[in-house]
């Protein structure tokens, strides 16, 4: 999976692999490593792999991504409009875990673009946990999600009860949840014109992480903008992107977008 841990998350590993060696029954960790590695099911595997992923996530979080892609976006249909050119727009938030962000992208483009509804518009959101891919599809939050959002942000959301709110299903239908593991094939078809993959590498090593950037870039269309997080950099792959703004990088093929940051 490409998660690397440190020393200094032991804790962190005991506390989580702890509960299923309780609820599976083995007395250590060797006896349930030496399981999983002769004769766990893919089903383990991905309970094993589920127990140390890390999920935080809200909507709107670091809001300038939202602001660029919004700006980025209503370039795209200018440059688009009357010309007969594709219609067609594809987004990838990669790492989604619970869904927030996916989300925040459809609400955000269509309040400022209502138009896209026309367009052939899908976000492909992928997470290697498949316990937090399932929340996410039902496209159901706790309330509380909406605390510290604006009035005209709440009112994009419908109420769900007992204490919940829900995306709208013209929102939910423009985002496809798949699980997906960065470090293996990727079945993937077209380009994305923005990629969302923020807070991801930084569970990986240099190696993987180099990697990992530079195949990001094969998958983006021309000019297509790649959002990262605070604490990431895109090390060797840097001179393939120049800068559009805080954590925001524009693949260098094609006319420059203006930045919102």
């Amino acid at each position: 999976a490409g998660i690397a841990l440190s020393e200094a998350k032991r804790t962190l590993v005991v506390a989580r692999l702890a509960k299923i060696l309780r609820a599976r029954g083995f007395a250590t960790f060797n006896a349930y490593l030496d399981h999983l590695e002769r004769a766990g099911t893919p089903l383990e595997s991905q309970e094993f792999v589920n127990a140390l992923t890390t999920n935080l996530t809200r909507f709107w979080r670091e809001d300038h991504h939202f602001e660029h892609l919004t700006q980025y976006v209503g370039q795209i249909i200018r440059a688009r409009a009357g010309t007969g050119a594709d219609r067609r727009l594809r987004i990838w938030s990669a790492g989604c875990s619970t869904g927030q962000e996916a989300y925040t992208i459809a609400l955000s483009l269509l309040a400022a673009w209502p138009e896209l509804k026309r367009w052939d518009l899908r976000i492909l959101a992928t997470d290697i946990d498949t316990n937090v891919l399932d929340r996410a599809a039902t496209g159901l939050y706790p309330e509380s999600e909406l605390n510290g959002l604006s009035p005209e942000r709440v009112r994009l959301f419908e109420k769900a009860g007992a204490g919940r709110i829900r995306v709208p299903e013209e929102i939910a239908s423009l985002v496809v949840f798949k699980p997906l593991n960065l470090l293996g094939p990727w079945p993937i078809r077209g380009k994305f014109e923005a990629i969302f993959c923020r807070n991801v590498t930084i569970y990986f090593d240099k190696p993987t992480q180099a990697e990992l950037f530079g195949r990001l870039a094969e998958v983006m269309a021309p000019a297509g903008v790649l959002y990262i997080g605070h604490s990431e950099n895109l090390g060797v792959h840097n001179h393939r992107f120049r800068s559009g703004g805080k954590t925001i990088y524009q693949l260098r093929d094609g006319p420059r977008a203006r930045s919102a940051a």
